[in-house]
């Protein structure tokens, strides 16, 4: 694959640049960082500031990454330390110059401690790109800017495992919750997955932690939600069960951290009281 290369970048550069206005009282060390810095400020004297609007592109786990001109593809180094240079996304007017199109899906902003960056999520039209970067390599590597590496780890979705306990008369089991994002509110049990973690398992698993009810699940397919709820870009993805328990509230023991009480509600009463969207698409189907 052959790629004509930006001749020049898309942004003003300087030949030596300190900060927005010149200070004296800034602290460098021998490559030019400054020491008081935070991650995404680290850059090099006389290298150019990280454009504020740039273009996420990935091809079945392969992502585009220029060098601080705009050329590229670029390597990560796994486990380089130094940042001596910067590798990041392009912009829209450097893929332009490498002649590569693009549908354009989606738009996350980060927002860091002095500025805001926009990230546009993108699909190249073109062949997989075998010379790209595989993502997962971005990671270990300094010299990659945290804008692609603060994107990347966004684009992993979050795992969600709950189940709606159920008794014969119908009822829910729902707990209101003490942490989080939910307090104050009545849930379904469940919870994050742990790593290498199926959903059928955490979904036990946090109920037991929850309500120290050991369940079953019974035997039919999960609902599965998926939703992206604000323009920070983390995807969210859940996956909950149903299981059949016909016990008194007495026999459960709640961890008060967590949960501070338990219930039963009928399905309506439960669509009504839950406030997560993964519950109320879970109970409509109780409905």
């Amino acid at each position: 694959m052959r790629y004509v290369m930006a001749q020049t970048p898309s942004f003003n550069c300087s030949k030596r640049m300190v900060a927005p206005k010149e200070r004296t009282d800034l602290k460098f060390n021998d490559i030019g960082v400054r020491l008081d810095a935070s991650l995404h400020d680290a850059l090099p004297v006389g290298r150019c500031m990280h454009p504020s609007e740039v273009v996420y592109l990935e091809h079945d786990g392969k992502v585009l990454l220029v060098n601080e001109d705009g050329e590229g593809p670029q390597q990560p180094v796994q486990g380089r330390t130094s940042v001596d240079e910067r590798l990041r996304f392009p912009t829209k007017q450097e893929l332009r110059k490498l002649d590569i199109d693009f549908i354009e899906k989606d738009s996350l902003v980060l927002r860091y401690a002095d500025r805001d960056y926009i990230v546009i999520k993108a699909y190249p039209k073109i062949e997989w790109p075998k010379d790209w970067a595989w993502k997962d390599h971005c990671a270990s590597d300094n010299a990659v800017h945290p804008v692609v590496r603060d994107a990347i780890y966004r684009s992993i979705h979050r795992l969600v495992s709950k189940v709606m306990v159920c008794n014969d008369a119908g009822h829910v089991l729902m707990g209101m919750v003490e942490r989080g994002h939910f307090r104050g509110f009545w849930t379904l049990p469940g919870g994050y997955m742990d790593h290498n973690e199926h959903p059928a398992v955490g979904c036990v698993r946090e109920t037991l932690e929850e309500l120290g009810l050991s369940i079953v699940l019974d035997d039919t397919e999960p609902v599965v939600t998926q939703r992206v709820f604000n323009d920070e870009g983390i995807s969210f993805v859940s996956f909950t069960y149903r299981s059949t328990w016909n016990g008194d509230l007495g026999e459960l023991t709640l961890q008060t951290e967590e949960i501070s009480q338990a219930a039963w509600f009928s399905p309506q009463e439960a669509f009504g009281q839950a406030v997560s969207h993964f519950d109320r698409e879970a109970l409509r189907s109780l409905l």
